[in-house]
C-alpha cells in the first residue's frame, strides 16, 4: 500500500446541491474544524465526495442550506457543549415540561417530519435492486480505484448504511482491502429494521471485516441518529475491532443533523488531523 492518503465522503438521502458545490461544502466543513479545533490551517484535502443523489431526483436542490461558517465559540467538545445546552434549556423551561422535554432532544413536530421522510428513502433503498446496486456501485468502484493509498470512509446519515453494505460485501471478496477508519455520523444503523436486513445480507451483525478503526458520531438531538450507541449493536470482527461511540454536538441547529455541523465538531477535527 502506497504511503498516499484518501478521505472518501458519501452523502445521505434527501436532494443536494450540485455534485461541485456539496463536495466543496463538506471539505470547507472539515478545514473550518481542523483550523478552529486544531489550529491546523490548511487550503485542501486529499477528498473524494462520492454523489448519487442524481438517482434519486431529476434535478440538484435549488435552494440547498448553504454553508456558512460556525459562529465564534460555537465549536465544542459535547461535554462542555451539552453542559451549556442544558443551561440553556432549563433556563428557559417554562410552560408544558413535557413539550420542553421534547424540545430539547429534537423530537418536535419537524424532526418527526423528517424522520418519517428518511425512513421512507430506507425503503426506496431496500426494495428498489437496481437503485440498491447503483449507490453501492459508486462507492464501491471509489473504494476499488484507490485501493493502494490508505483511506478513510466518512459517511453520513443514509450513506452510512451503503457505506456499510459495501464494505461487508467488499470483505467477503477480497481481505487484502483496508479502510483505515471508517467514520458514521448521524447514523440510523441502529434502527431494528436495518440490523434486519444486515442479517438477511451478511448473517452477522458487525464491523466489516476490512475496517481498522470505526468511530461512530451522533449527536442526541439527532433523531435520524434515533441510536446514539452503535456499540451495543454491531459485534467486533475478526480482528478485534468494535465500533467506538463519540457524541457530538451538532452546531448547525434546526434538527442538528446535518452533515456540515458533523464534520466540524471537535472530536470528528481530533479523527481527521490523525489520519492526515
Amino acid at each position: 500500500m502506497g504511503n498516499s492518503k484518501l478521505i472518501i465522503g458519501i452523502h445521505g438521502l434527501s436532494n443536494k446541491p450540485p455534485e461541485k458545490t456539496l463536495a466543496t461544502w463538506w471539505e470547507k466543513a472539515m478545514l473550518e474544524g481542523l483550523h478552529v479545533n486544531s489550529k491546523l490551517k490548511r487550503d485542501a484535502l486529499d477528498f473524494k465526495s462520492i454523489y448519487w443523489a442524481q438517482y434519486r431526483y431529476d434535478k440538484p436542490d435549488p435552494d440547498p442550506d448553504k454553508y456558512r461558517k460556525a459562529r465564534k465559540g460555537e465549536l465544542k467538545y459535547y461535554r462542555e457543549g451539552w453542559t451549556d445546552y442544558l443551561r440553556e434549556k432549563l433556563l428557559d423551561f417554562g410552560g408544558d415540561v413535557l413539550d420542553s422535554m421534547k424540545e430539547m432532544f429534537g423530537m418536535d413536530a419537524l424532526a418527526e417530519k423528517v424522520l418519517k421522510s428518511k425512513l421512507e428513502d430506507l425503503h426506496g433503498y431496500y426494495v428498489d435492486k437496481d437503485l440498491r446496486d447503483k449507490l453501492r456501485d459508486c462507492l464501491r468502484t471509489a473504494i476499488l480505484d484507490n485501493r493502494d493509498k490508505r483511506l478513510m470512509l466518512v459517511a453520513h446519515s443514509m450513506g452510512t448504511i451503503i457505506a456499510y453494505d459495501v464494505l461487508r460485501q467488499l470483505g467477503r471478496e477480497d481481505a487484502n482491502l483496508s479502510i483505515e477508519h471508517f467514520v458514521t455520523m448521524g447514523s440510523p444503523l441502529g434502527l431494528p429494521h436495518v440490523k434486519h436486513k444486515i442479517i438477511k445480507e451478511n448473517r452477522l451483525v458487525r464491523t466489516p471485516s476490512i475496517v481498522k478503526n470505526w468511530t461512530n458520531l451522533a449527536d442526541r438531538r439527532d433523531p435520524v441518529a434515533l441510536d446514539i450507541h452503535l456499540s451495543d449493536d454491531y459485534e467486533e470482527n475478526y480482528a478485534g475491532v468494535r465500533v467506538k461511540d463519540d457524541l457530538v454536538m451538532n452546531d448547525w441547529g434546526g434538527i442538528n443533523h446535518k452533515s456540515y455541523g458533523y464534520l466540524r465538531t471537535p472530536e470528528f477535527s481530533d479523527i481527521l488531523r490523525s489520519f492526515i
